[in-house]
């Protein structure tokens, strides 16, 4: 027979979150492996002792948290989601009938807190992941990420030309002395087809968002520019897990941030007495300032060399013992001098007057010269490095480790934008989406058995040995076609 639902309100009902919400659930799993009551020390300081009651920290953090883990970066989305969840609503301790925050407290408390107070989180997540075992932490892949900035391109303005009043002054100089136009046509070279003048192409030197001073115009290889921030990430390489995010400026380089974020990852991993002892990156954070800071740190990088940095110069032969370099006629280019972390090696042309290759080598020039950076000892261990094979497997493992992890967080956990202002606000929200990606890798861990290991090992065996029999098959089938 057919049925047929019809539905009728209920003038008194009896429900309980904790008998609809699955054992398996990952918020109700969540709140059993992390305690977030050391929120309410940590954040005491922000609150006086009169006046109405704010939000609960825990209850803040938890909203905050699952955002990032349900990919939303929207505080109001957040509120919205927590109508229709009931598993967020037992995560954070609120029944059916009560009043839920408005979605602006989240905002205003994100501002309040300090980064110490997401920071604190973060770690506590992570030692969680050390004492499962999750984390080597002797080598780190280091990778960095465009981060849209919440401010749009039409922001801009033009930087102010005039910053002080000298340059004023100069400026008036400069214009009492230029001839009056008289009669003469303007050119039109700066104008547009509608002869309006040519507004100048926006960049991070003449142009800045007062929406957000912090953000800076910046263009990603096949994109159009946008303002941005850039974001570095730490991930070990042995198990994924991100051990340090950090937010600059997207106007610096990457090798500009490394020796900072350096600085942290060892921080974070010697609390737990973990020494770092391996660094992976890309091309990107090589320098010579990097490649000391390494060194002076005891790390071992595997970086490889800038572009502009070359480990031999064609044609002439660097003598470490005299510091100079000698050219193919066995004649010297001395050091002149150390100029902006350079050195500069020289010849005149008229040293250089009946030497046969004179014409190959300094043709029409008035001098001979060789600029080497001072970090060249650096370098030229780096490149040594680089050509082993322990290198090029570094390098794979540097792309199949932190490329994915941070396509997780552009893709999974709503770090795609953010949804603040300022690079203290951008920091907080990176680092949230960091925790919220090592609490689904912690409540996901399985510690493999060692038959489980005698298995994986017995697989590889069998694959070796049905490829070798494979190949021998080949090779007879081969022969047996041979003509005789």
């Amino acid at each position: 027979m057919q049925g047929k639902k019809n539905y009728q309100k209920k003038l008194f009902i009896k429900f309980q979150l904790s008998d609809h919400v699955p054992a398996d659930n990952l918020y109700r799993r969540l709140n059993e492996v992390i305690d977030f009551n050391f929120l309410y020390k940590s954040t005491a300081k922000y609150y006086g002792s009169e006046g109405q009651k704010s939000i609960d920290p825990v209850v803040f953090m938890k909203l905050i948290l699952a955002g990032y883990l349900e990919n939303m970066n929207s505080d109001r989305r957040i509120i919205n989601a927590l109508r229709l969840r009931l598993d967020i609503r037992y995560f954070i301790g609120y029944d059916l009938d009560e009043e839920l925050p408005w979605h602006s407290t989240l905002s205003r408390t994100r501002q309040l807190y300090g980064a110490h107070v997401f920071t604190e989180l973060f770690k506590k997540v992570l030692k969680q992941c050390i004492d499962k075992g999750m984390v080597s932490g002797r080598r780190q892949a280091i990778d960095s990420v465009y981060i849209k900035a919440n401010a749009a391109m039409d922001s801009m303005v033009e930087k102010a030309i005039l910053d002080d009043a000298g340059d004023y002054g100069k400026e008036l100089d400069a214009n009492q002395e230029a001839p009056v136009n008289q009669g003469v046509i303007e050119d039109d070279k700066d104008k547009n087809d509608q002869g309006t003048e040519k507004k100048p192409h926006p960049t991070a030197k003449t142009h800045y968002s007062p929406v957000d001073p912090d953000a800076r115009l910046s263009t990603k290889k096949g994109k159009m520019p946008d303002l941005n921030y850039l974001g570095q990430v730490s991930v070990d390489t042995a198990s994924h897990i991100i051990t340090h995010v950090q937010a600059f400026c997207a106007d610096k380089q990457d090798n500009q941030c490394l020796p900072g974020m350096l600085v942290h990852v060892v921080s974070n991993l010697k609390e737990h007495d973990i020494a770092l002892q391996e660094v992976v990156a890309d091309r990107g954070y090589s320098s010579g300032k990097t490649l000391k800071t390494l060194e002076a740190m005891g790390i071992t990088g595997f970086i490889p060399n800038t572009g502009t940095f070359h480990y031999d110069h064609e044609g002439f032969i660097y003598h470490a013992e005299g510091d100079y370099y000698e050219c193919k006629n066995g004649k010297a280019l001395t050091l002149q001098g150390t100029y902006n972390d350079k050195k500069r090696y020289r010849r005149t042309r008229k040293l250089c007057m009946g030497c046969p290759f004179k014409d190959s080598c300094i043709g029409d020039k008035q001098e001979m010269a060789i600029n080497v950076t001072i970090y060249r000892p650096y370098f030229e261990r780096m490149h040594v490095r680089m050509q082993t094979r322990k290198a090029n497997h570094m390098m794979k493992k540097r792309q199949s480790t932190v490329e994915p992890v941070i396509g997780s967080l552009v893709g999974n956990h709503a770090i795609k934008k953010v949804n603040s202002r300022g690079l203290a606000q951008a920091n907080k929200c990176l680092t949230m989406a960091a925790i919220a990606y090592n609490i689904k890798k912690l409540l996901n861990y399985r510690p493999r058995r060692i038959h489980d290991n005698i298995n994986a090992i017995k697989s590889e065996i069998n694959k070796g040995i049905y490829k070798a029999i494979t190949v021998i098959e080949c090779l007879l089938t081969d022969y047996t076609l041979m003509p005789q």
